[in-house]
């Protein structure tokens, strides 16, 4: 949020440089990000000065240029080149001297220079407007008022506007805060704790008067339940121009742009005291009335942006007699806006229910200044004040009358929050002793009226403004910041007490593998340990060694046997998935399977992973893809990497329970194994889509990992380089052995090989296959030249020849 330094001492008159204001809204709790300088003209014209044209001759090597003797105030007059038309003697007009600096349009800077044109010397530029900044036209020099001094400086004639602008990072509990108004009450606050007392200066409503009631316009809220208070007024016999300069640079000094002095006024007022308004051009409204209410849903609405929407039925709608005019609190439509034909509005002030606007702020994909107020709370009690605090500066900038008397529907009037505050409370949350003197004044300050005062504690009355502060422990947020958190005493020692794991602790490790598997799209699954002894069959040969652990007890025969391998339990979550017509799965489980080898009971941790179905939804973009073994096999691969374990081997798995896969291993050691889950045993839970699945042994990983080193390798400072092969192979030959020759060849220079196609059929001969690789070089410590590169290239070419009988295609 942008708050312009001088617009907030229009509220509260201190004479601090912005710094300390900034240093002192920060210890309040805004914090100041940023202080921006702002120029009404860009520059500021400096070096621009008031000069006299005293001689204007023809160029002589150029018809459209002319040569200028002109007075800016030094001992003697200098040359320029002009080329404007209108430039005559006797003119007062604004001259750019040598080294000031100019802005193009889109803020581009340029520096004027003594040069020579066709010949000729110039000693700076006559300026038209648009190039001071001043205005769009370039029809010529602008032409100054001619009782003025020669070698003025045009920045005091012009009444150039420079300001700063705090740029705050307010939180969204702080409604009080969005607005010059209540940046200046917070401040109000915290000069009060320095012992500097200032008042707050209120714009007067006073001399608010009806000039007569000749545009009436009848007001229904169908809804007030989302509308609590709804108020309005109408003005007639308006002129809509440009807003005067001063308004203008208030806008354009938080960011706005200007429209006309009518929405200009609404803009200013929201931004200064936090009430968002809208002006309706009265004569659009049909049937004289306003209602506001919800329309059917599948509405049609077009708003003031172009955009055709569609209304939800819990849209809350400003409407007249015959159609619907804008979304209450977020949007205007485009047929209601005030134009430059305007001469009569209906000016709206209103209280919408927050949950409401923020809910049509994001059906409708709109962020507005309206609708980030509204969705956050405002004052309800700040509604009428604020209407006729703008009716009566449109009044001033627009001219025109009030032509109707202010509408107020508020049929419930909200009563002011109240809290009670214990004394111990303060001290236990704060951890000092403030002086109970110390906290009236604080809460005097913020307008917390005291009510009542007991020995343990007071009743507090808390403004409507605050709508964030409605518990004791806001209150006592708001004693703490304005108290200062920086005046609260430090301890003599402090006392903590942190809790020592090893990195390698099982639970910190399962913890960032599930992380890292859930962000990938994974669900966790959480299945019995207790299963159907008959599943103990279908793992074969493989498992007879072992026994499994039976209940002594069982609820049921189907589990009467603690689990003897996981992917029993997580074919169960498939098969309950599948026919409930979720199909597309991606599943992962920790735990741990059971059985017995002699007297010991062996209980291994696992790891699991299942794939099954489409890898993501058919749209209007992508068709859907069914998921693949490559997937899995880089799921698993992702895993083992994450945790340091890089230099992995690979072999044909063993497993019965696939029809085909891989087993990785690492120092000897099986760490996973992966693959297609054989049909056979996929009929015994009736799935009848293929399922992939990795069964990690994570007591095997653990150990690893407590004794792989972490390897620390800083980013390449070098470009990296990429070339590829086009092989023509053996069918028999494989991508593992393309991999492991091509890094057994080159281990300094080649960080990577990829395969990115793969041909077999027409065109090639029988028995063959085309293999398109490509392999990423670099050097850590200088960049590779291309005769580094080819014979990097020739040796990778004449291993695979010589090894694989490989052919470039």
């Amino acid at each position: 949020m942008k708050i312009s330094y001088n617009w907030l001492k229009q509220f509260i008159q201190i004479d601090w440089e912005s710094q300390k204001t900034g240093e002192l809204l920060t210890d309040l709790g805004l914090e100041v990000e940023g202080v921006e300088k702002f120029e009404s003209v860009k520059g500021g014209l400096k070096g621009i000065v008031v000069g006299h044209v005293l001689s204007c001759e023809k160029h002589s090597n150029a018809d459209k240029l002319n040569v200028t003797m002109v007075d800016i105030g030094l001992d003697a007059p200098v040359q320029i080149v002009c080329g404007a038309k209108n430039v005559a003697v006797g003119q007062k007009v604004p001259v750019a001297t040598i080294g000031t600096t100019l802005y193009t349009a889109e803020g581009e800077a340029w520096t004027i220079k003594k040069g020579k044109i066709r010949g000729e010397e110039s000693y700076g530029m006559i300026c038209a407007e648009d190039e001071l900044g001043l205005g769009d036209s370039h029809d010529g020099i602008m032409v100054l008022d001619k009782h003025l001094k020669p070698g003025t400086p045009c920045a005091e004639i012009f009444n150039i506007e420079e300001d700063e602008v705090f740029e705050i990072g307010l939180t969204p509990n702080r409604a009080d805060a969005m607005s010059h108004f209540g940046v200046a009450r917070d401040l109000k606050a915290g000069l009060k704790q320095k012992e500097i007392s200032k008042e707050l200066i209120t714009p007067s409503t006073s001399h608010f008067n009806v000039n007569d009631r000749s545009l009436k316009i009848d007001v229904d809220v169908l809804q007030p339940d989302l509308a609590p208070r709804y108020c309005g007024v109408t003005l007639s016999n308006l002129i809509v121009q440009p807003s005067p300069t001063w308004l203008q640079n208030r806008l354009k000094a938080i960011g706005l742009t200007p429209k006309n002095n009518v929405v200009d006024a609404t803009n200013y007022v929201l931004h200064e005291l936090g009430q968002p308004l809208h002006a309706f051009d009265a004569s659009k409204i049909k049937g004289h009335k306003i209602l506001v209410k919800t329309l059917a849903k599948g509405t049609k609405f077009v708003t003031l942006d172009g955009v055709e929407r569609t209304l939800h039925e819990d849209d809350l709608m400003i409407c007249d007699a015959e159609k619907p005019l804008c979304i209450a609190g977020v949007f205007g439509g485009l047929g209601s806006g005030v134009t430059e034909e305007t001469t009569s509005i209906f000016l709206e002030s209103a209280y919408f229910n927050p949950v409401s606007i923020r809910k049509s702020a994001k059906r409708h994909a709109l962020n507005t200044d309206a609708s980030f107020r509204f969705e956050r709370g405002i004052d309800i009690e700040n509604v009428e004040y604020s209407l006729k605090r703008a009716a009566l500066l449109i009044k001033e900038i627009a001219g025109g009358e009030i032509t109707s008397d202010v509408y107020d529907l508020y049929p419930k009037k909200q009563p002011n929050f109240e809290v009670f505050l214990a004394f111990e409370k303060i001290n236990k949350l704060i951890g000092q002793e403030i002086p109970q003197d110390t906290i009236k004044s604080i809460l005097a300050s913020l307008d917390i009226k005291v009510k009542n005062v007991t020995e343990t504690g007071m009743g507090l009355e808390v403004p409507s403004y605050r709508v964030d502060v409605q518990r004791q422990v806001d209150v006592i947020e708001e004693i703490l910041r304005v108290y200062g958190y920086n005046n609260i005493a430090f301890g003599q020692k402090l006392n903590a007490s942190v809790a020592t794991t090893e990195s390698t602790a099982d639970h910190t490790i399962q913890s960032i593998i599930g992380n890292s598997l859930a962000a990938k799209g994974y669900f966790e699954i959480l299945t019995n340990s207790l299963t159907n002894p008959d599943y103990t069959a279908l793992l074969g040969a493989e498992q007879d060694e072992f026994k499994s652990v039976e209940i002594i007890n069982p609820l049921s025969g189907d589990l009467s046997v603690l689990r003897r391998a996981s992917i029993f339990s997580a074919l169960e979550a498939a098969s309950y998935n599948i026919n409930r017509k979720r199909g597309n799965l991606k599943l992962f489980e920790f735990g741990k399977t059971y059985y017995a080898k002699g007297d010991k009971r062996i209980e291994p941790k696992y790891l699991s992973i299942l794939l099954s179905g489409n890898s993501f939804q058919d749209s209007w973009t992508n068709k859907a893809s069914t998921t693949t073994f490559f997937e899995l096999k880089s799921t698993v691969r992702a895993v083992l990497v994450r945790l340091g374990i890089n230099d992995l081997k690979s072999e044909p798995t063993t497993s019965s329970i696939f029809s085909e896969g891989l087993t990785f291993t690492y120092n000897k050691k099986e760490l996973v194994s992966f693959g297609l889950i054989k049909k056979s045993l996929l009929k015994h839970f009736d799935i009848k889509q293929d399922v992939l699945y990795a069964d990690f042994d994570w007591g095997a990983v653990l150990n690893q990992i407590k004794t792989t080193p972490v390897i620390f390798k800083e980013i390449p400072k070098h470009p990296e380089v990429k070339r590829d092969f086009a092989l023509l192979l053996d069918n028999k030959a494989t991508y593992r052995e393309l991999y492991e020759l091509a890094f057994g060849t080159e281990r300094k220079y080649l960080k990577d090989m990829t395969l990115f196609d793969v041909y077999e059929g027409k065109n090639l001969p029988e028995g063959k296959k085309s293999y398109a690789v490509s392999f990423t070089l670099q050097d850590d410590k200088s960049t590779l030249t291309e005769k580094q590169i080819e014979k990097i290239m020739s040796k990778l070419q004449n291993t695979y020849e010589q090894k694989l009988g490989a052919s470039l295609r």
